[in-house]
């Protein structure tokens, strides 16, 4: 209540004072002299004091709007899970890839309309292991660890950026969000299967090693069955994957098959009303 009453007080109090303000600068400049004429030079000033004023006004309402179009975000973060793990990164790769992403359908299943994208994908890939995995037996008396199985090298994390160079798309057929999405998601698998076909595997395996006998060795121990490391080679594409994936493939064929059928018989009957 008290700030009102103080804010209506003060608004009373500016507006004495621009009535008093406006009384002095009419005396000064603007009452006319004995020749009947007004004061010229005092025109002239008020007019320039006004022109500062009103560009400053000006200038204040300029950054006022540039400050109230600013992009205001909100994002709002859910821990969805926490867990304990014992992973090792011992290799990190750099890869860049140009992924060309094509699409076609046909409108009435007659006129192609295809859509095309150029992405060039920025990877960083790390390596490493996961300890929960191994298995290893210690023996105190002789100051020995021998393993008895250590779990492959497998691919962490990757973290893709993706730049955009070429779009390319057809009115019956045009890129969404969806193409998007399945370019990223295309692409990003295309990092992960390149990585497992380079060499980070062996970098990665001869890193591990190298760690184990300088750990042990600082601690005058022995480490035995390292060979164990070796072992990094990718596991071959499970059975289930395979039969899905041919599954997938039959109808196409299936449907390709029937269509050269349909072609030959139309072809031999136009050749037959020919002749």
């Amino acid at each position: 209540m008290t700030k009102k009453i103080v804010k209506r007080i003060g608004i009373i109090a500016a507006a004495i004072l621009l009535l008093l303000l406006a009384g002095f600068l009419y005396r000064t400049f603007f009452r006319p002299t004995y020749a009947g004429n007004g004061n010229i030079l005092g025109i002239l000033v008020f007019g320039l004091l006004t022109g500062i004023v009103i560009a400053w006004l000006l200038f204040q309402l300029w950054n006022m709007r540039k400050t109230q179009s600013g992009t205001v975000t909100v994002s709002h973060t859910v821990v969805e899970g926490i867990k304990r793990v014992f992973k090792i990164v011992v290799a990190e790769g750099q890869l860049n890839e140009i992924y060309n992403y094509e699409n076609t359908k046909k409108l009435l299943k007659f006129i192609p309309s295809t859509k095309k994208a150029l992405v060039i994908v920025r990877a960083q890939v790390l390596i490493g292991y996961d300890i929960n995995k191994c298995v290893w037996e210690i023996d105190e008396e002789h100051k020995e660890i021998r393993l008895q199985d250590f779990p492959k090298p497998e691919i962490l994390s990757v973290d893709c950026d993706f730049n955009y160079y070429y779009f390319e798309d057809d009115l019956f057929n045009v890129i969404g969000r969806k193409d998007l999405q399945q370019i990223q998601t295309l692409a990003k698998e295309q990092v992960r299967k390149a990585a497992l076909q380079s060499g980070l595997m062996k970098i990665a395996a001869d890193q591990m090693k190298l760690l184990l006998e300088e750990v042990t060795a600082a601690n005058q121990w022995a480490i035995k069955n390292i060979g164990l490391i070796d072992d990094y080679k990718v596991l071959p594409e499970p059975e289930e994957e395979k039969k899905e994936s041919s599954e997938k493939e039959l109808p196409l064929l299936k449907q390709l098959n029937l269509f050269d059928k349909a072609f030959d018989k139309f072809d031999k009957a136009v050749r037959f009303f020919k002749s």
